[in-house]
């Protein structure tokens, strides 16, 4: 999840903009309906809308009334506005053993409090003696003159490593301080699996990782149905920082020492001298979960067969870990809050008249907490074809504290689409701010990269740090104590003290962007150089 300040990629609110849009209605209706929408999506009684439970069943079924009152077209399976997504829900058992040996000397690191993950075989009980191979960052970027990986083997041993990547201030050599894609988690445990290691485990620290242990401290997850001869790692998992140490201990290092070692230009991997022994039971169950889906058809004849896309995730983590006795997660900001700007956003595209000439998918996805898997399923089999698909806009996590004066629009820079957004930020007072957690791969968190990875212009818009009639500071402490008490946890719940009146000034802006795309005479793409500018040309779109 991409943490933002009001993620509101379009942010919607029913504010057609264009010359030729509907009359506004008054903004704070449309941020009451906001309000009802994430109070009850935020409810205890969706128990944390985690995907193959009754949660999930309760937030489909009330996102698709909405888009069906809001006059969309069902275009999901069988005339609804689902799309099904086949799941595969993986439990790792508490009783799970880790051993970290070395010669005569072993230790135990103590499963959840120690170690977490989950196996990505699909198979159940998962079990494996291997020697642990230390491979800094866990990077192959040829492009920038980098291999954690050169000259060793790692198959079938155990991969150990650090997320992020090594640290710059040169933007042409991995983005500089603004994380790439070889820096996220995601990637580290792909590169392990492509090179045939058994099981990998990213030592946490927060400041490689942006968040607290507490975040990857669950045992369950989901995964995309496995395809057959696709790589998979025993066992993906994190370690503590404590059991970073200990397990780094018995070849003499720390983990200060070791992330050190791999930052250091010209690092060279190199055995640690301990065998580690698993023992994973694991529960293996098939489950359907669902996309929602409606569709407002465009204008034109010759153009509504192409689409600007908006999406939300609707999935939180659903009943965990009790914490100060609350076990339900309820996800308001995120996603609930983004959900209901999708919602709006809705309603305010059907009331536009004359229509825009292109069509606008409504899109919102499942599983985006268990690694973008709604969105990338998506992407796999789009309803609109990904070489007429015009633009993705993405919102998610969204803290309602006023009224912006600045907007990030992180990777809207990288695309065609970058003047219409300039343009736009400027018609309504916006300064476009630098993306102040770019260093945290903020881009690469949230489901608008499943689209982008797939060739599809498609960034995210969120609020800035200023904030109307609010201390410079304001916007920054919040979101700060939001990431420290509420993130991931049942904290994070509906406030008495949000303010939604600043969803209005975002809808504005984002709705003149999205007409823009759906009015012009030709798809837009991302710009010469750009790592998913190839994906873009292979759809179809030069």
């Amino acid at each position: 999840m991409a943490y933002r300040l009001l993620t509101v990629l379009c942010a919607s609110l029913l504010i057609p903009t264009s010359p030729a849009g509907a009359a506004d209605p008054p903004a704070a209706t449309a941020a009451d309906r906001i309000k009802a929408a994430v109070t009850y999506l935020a409810s205890d009684r969706l128990e944390g809308r985690g995907p193959g439970t009754a949660g999930e069943e309760l937030t489909t079924d009330y996102l698709s009334g909405e888009f069906k009152k809001a006059g969309l077209k069902p275009v999901g399976e069988r005339g609804t506005y689902l799309q099904p997504v086949p799941l595969v829900r993986v439990v790792t058992s508490p009783q799970s053993t880790l051993k970290a040996t070395k010669g005569a000397e072993s230790l135990d690191i103590i499963c959840d409090e120690e170690f977490s993950g989950t196996s990505h075989t699909q198979a159940g009980l998962e079990e494996f003696d291997a020697e642990a191979v230390f491979v800094g960052h866990g990077i192959t970027a040829p492009e920038f003159g980098w291999d954690d990986y050169k000259d060793i083997d790692v198959k079938g041993k155990v991969v150990v490593l650090f997320t992020n990547e090594p640290p710059s201030d040169d933007p042409k050599f991995f983005g500089g301080k603004a994380l790439t894609y070889y820096g996220r988690w995601t990637f580290k445990f792909e590169e392990a699996a492509r090179r045939g290691a058994k099981a990998c485990f990213i030592i946490h620290t927060p400041e490689t990782a942006g968040y607290p242990y507490s975040v990857v401290r669950p045992l369950d997850g989901a995964q995309l149905k496995r395809e057959p001869g696709q790589p998979a790692l025993a066992f993906a998992g994190w370690l503590s920082r404590k059991a970073g140490d200990k397990l780094l201990g018995l070849s003499g290092r720390t983990v200060s020492d070791a992330l050190k070692v791999a930052d250091t230009k010209g690092f060279k991997a190199f055995s640690l001298g301990v065998n580690l022994k698993g023992h994973f039971p694991t529960r293996v169950e098939n489950i359907i979960s669902h996309n929602v889906v409606g569709m407002v058809e465009g204008s034109d004849p010759a153009l509504k067969s192409e689409a600007v896309v908006f999406t939300a995730h609707w999935d939180h983590l659903g009943v965990g870990r009790a914490i100060v006795g609350d076990s339900i997660y309820n996800g308001a900001a995120d996603n609930a809050t983004g959900c209901a700007l999708l919602l709006e956003l809705a309603r305010g595209w059907a009331a536009q008249s004359p229509k825009p000439k292109r069509s606008a998918l409504f899109l919102a996805v499942t599983a985006e907490e268990k690694g973008l898997l709604g969105s990338k399923y998506y992407a796999q089999h789009p309803i609109v074809p990904l070489g007429k698909t015009a633009l993705d806009l993405n919102f998610d996590m969204i803290l309602p504290l006023g009224v912006p004066e600045s907007i990030v629009v992180t990777g809207s820079e990288r695309t065609t689409v970058w003047p219409t957004v300039q343009a736009a930020a400027k018609k309504h007072g916006l300064e476009i701010e630098a993306d102040q957690r770019a260093h945290l791969g903020v881009f690469y968190r949230s489901d608008h990269f499943s689209m982008a990875r797939a060739g599809v212009p498609a960034f995210s818009v969120a609020a800035g740090m200023k904030i109307k009639g609010k201390p410079d500071d304001f916007a920054r402490q919040k979101l700060q104590e939001f990431n420290d008490k509420a993130y991931h946890s049942p904290q994070d719940e509906v406030r008495p003290d949000w303010d939604y009146s600043g969803f209005a000034t975002l809808a504005g802006f984002a709705l003149d962007v999205a007409r823009q795309v759906a009015d012009a005479d030709h798809l837009p793409t991302w710009n010469p150089g750009d790592e998913f500018r190839p994906a873009r040309e292979k759809s179809g779109v030069k």
